[in-house]
């Protein structure tokens, strides 16, 4: 049986599998009300990022994701005492692949922030 993985009471095992299962509901609940997620990509580099403010905007942006026809894998996870790092490879139905590489600081057991850079097949 494999070990679940914590970072300050994270569960990562129920990240990966609702990630990977496309679950934005399972997703959002990991999420503090507070929380904040930076997106840093082509169209939002790193003077002007997307940010996300609070579990319910987070929320939406996560059920717009998971809405997708894509496949997602969480890959090279690091996993500290109260901090998560690790890449998620995804690829559309049509071929186009994203990468995203995660930074996320736990607190109480809920993600607080997270830093995400993307990039995409062109």
């Amino acid at each position: 049986m494999m070990e679940r993985q914590t970072a300050g009471r994270l569960d990562f095992e129920e990240l990966r599998r609702a990630s990977e299962q496309r679950d934005a509901e399972a997703l959002a609940r990991l999420y503090a009300e507070d929380a904040e997620l930076r997106i840093i990509s082509k169209s939002t580099p790193p003077s002007k990022p997307r940010i996300l403010r609070g579990r319910q905007e987070i929320s939406a942006f996560l059920h717009d994701v998971c809405g997708r026809e894509m496949t997602h894998r969480i890959e090279n996870e690091v996993v500290g005492e109260g901090r998560v790092a690790f890449n998620e490879a995804c690829q559309y139905a049509d071929g186009v692949r994203v990468l995203a590489a995660a930074t996320l600081e736990v607190r109480g057991g809920e993600i607080s922030r997270q830093l995400n850079v993307e990039v995409w097949d062109e």
